[in-house]
């Protein structure tokens, strides 16, 4: 297998709205940066799926208010410190990286101002949108921006193998006695088949979630917890990783593609229904109904697909908002649904709920540093303690622009105090297996791990079901660290391996906490 050895000041792993803030004001303050896309298209990140909007400013709102919101929709398990830097960060940047900076045109009233939505779970209507890709606008921007920027280079195609770790990787063997710290990672080049060595002064995982360990998900295709599963492997702290948020409306076919219909359509007037057409939230949650949290909304979901004994429930839009509302505003969401043969301007969307959010991950302090030295995460897979034990809609593009900044910042400060490795301590990838890799075993690995935690972790936990999840979580894990020492290098492969160490990290934490918190639910 072929090798090669480049050395960078800033190595950034993925690049959605959390890395490629990152990646945006440092090489604006003369940084050169690296950044990695496990995709040709670096628009394919969860960023870029992320339908629903971003928290800013409401009327008559105030920092308090919001933070009680994160707080109620958290279950009071979230991070003090870091509800009061999102509550008070989050407009002034908002205002000053997306809207001066990248220029986003978020949607207006006919007056001019900014038009507010109000979500799930917020008290007062405090949410902006690009329509209903709001995700998608702001990540287009931030490309554009980096695409051209001299001090970015982008490294496409890639996918991380492991971080690199003195304590694990040098030749020098004094160096398990240095405080644990992370000085780059082995990159598999999809391309030429090639395994990278990259040396940085400092590196950041923004890799975003871990969806595609469930059967049905809202998360893009590389969405398989590769930044968890390496960070924990490097030895860094993870946590929270019990409280996996299922949106409770996803596009339900059988045989064709799911994908997300935003929250914001239950903020405009959407209700959902069941197979005769009457409204069934009120039976669940009689004060918030169709705008409770959404652990509450996917549980009654849940509860309804079982008593009724159907596949699906239904999202009414056109009862409730006009046909021609329904495909101004959200025209992504019309043209799709249509694609599916669904008219939701004439006809209810079937939908289920899908994994959609991890509220855990690797552990940061407020200036997204982890328990490794020279190690930052950022976005989906940092756990920063904003969220709790669930997520309040629409605050996740506003963590990751936040905590995207302040990595930034704190890179910038420390980044003059450390000499960059020595590449040469650090010893070219050793290829173990030289098998070519079988798509037949790591397609049914991946299904395995898929209904294994859709059927036992899922939005429903009880003990008997998360026993046998690791049991049979632990012996498949065996068998794929078998076939991944054996076998080339290839994307299958290496997400395989974090899928199936992502899975058992979630059920651990399942396992351990005994208590029903937020959307980690438990029965007896």
């Amino acid at each position: 297998m072929l090798t090669e050895c480049i050395e960078t000041e800033v190595l950034i792993i993925g690049c959605g709205v959390a890395g490629g803030t990152v990646a945006l004001q440092l090489a604006d303050l003369g940084i050169p940066v690296t950044i990695t896309t496990r995709s040709g298209d670096q628009e394919k990140s969860s960023t870029h799926y992320a339908q629903g909007g971003i928290v800013y400013r409401g009327n008559n709102d105030s920092v308090e208010n919001f933070s009680n919101d994160l707080f109620q929709s958290g279950n009071n398990h979230n991070n003090p410190t870091a509800v009061r830097i999102l509550a008070n960060e989050g407009p002034r940047l908002i205002d000053e990286i997306l809207i001066e900076k990248l220029g986003i045109e978020f949607d207006k009233n006919t007056d001019g101002t900014l038009s507010l939505v109000r979500e799930g779970g917020h008290q007062v209507a405090r949410i902006l949108h690009v329509e209903d890709a709001t995700g998608k606008a702001i990540q287009q921007s931030i490309l554009k921006n980096l695409e051209k920027h001299p001090n970015v280079q982008f490294l496409k195609n890639i996918t991380a193998v492991d971080l690199l770790t003195p304590s694990h990787h040098s030749l020098n063997r004094l160096a398990v006695y240095e405080p644990s710290s992370v000085v780059g990672a082995y990159l598999f080049n999809r391309e030429n088949k090639s395994v990278i060595r990259c040396i940085a002064k400092k590196t950041v995982i923004a890799t975003g979630g871990l969806g595609q360990i469930y059967l049905r998900t809202t998360n893009p295709p590389g969405a398989r917890g590769d930044g968890i599963a390496m960070a924990y492997r490097a030895g860094a702290r993870v946590i929270n990783n019990e409280f996996i948020q299922f949106h409770p409306t996803m596009f339900y076919h059988e045989y064709k593609p799911n994908f997300l219909i935003s929250e914001a359509v239950r903020g405009a007037g959407a209700r959902l229904v069941n197979k005769n057409g009457q409204p069934f939230m009120q039976k669940y949650e009689p004060e918030w109904k169709d705008l409770a949290p959404r652990d509450l909304v996917a549980r009654s979901i849940h509860k309804e697909i079982i008593e009724q004994g159907v596949t699906n429930v239904f999202l009414d839009l056109h009862s409730y908002i006009k046909g021609n509302d329904i495909k101004e505003r959200f025209p992504n969401i019309y043209s799709s649904c249509l694609q599916n043969g669904v008219d939701i301007a004439r006809e209810p969307a079937p939908i289920v709920p899908a994994a959609h959010y991890a509220c855990g991950g690797i552990w940061v302090d407020q200036w997204s540093r982890t328990s490794l030295e020279n190690f930052y995460a950022v976005g989906e897979a940092a756990c920063t303690g904003v969220h709790g034990a669930n997520r309040l809609a629409s605050t996740s593009l506003l963590e990751g622009l936040i905590w995207g900044n302040r990595a930034a910042q704190d890179i910038a400060k420390t980044i003059k105090d450390y000499q960059k490795p020595k590449a040469e301590d650090i010893p070219p990838w050793q290829p173990a297996g030289s098998d070519e890799p079988d798509p037949a075993l790591i397609s049914q690995d991946m299904s395995s791990i898929k209904n294994i935690m859709w059927n036992y972790v899922g939005l429903v936990r009880n003990a008997h079901r998360l026993q046998r999840a690791l049991r049979e979580l632990r012996n498949l894990e065996n068998e794929i660290e078998r076939f991944y020492r054996v076998t080339k290098l290839s994307d299958g492969i290496i997400g395989l391996r974090n899928a199936i160490r992502t899975a058992i990290i979630v059920t651990s934490a399942a396992w351990s906490n005994k208590r029903s918190m937020g959307c980690h639910y438990r029965e007896n």
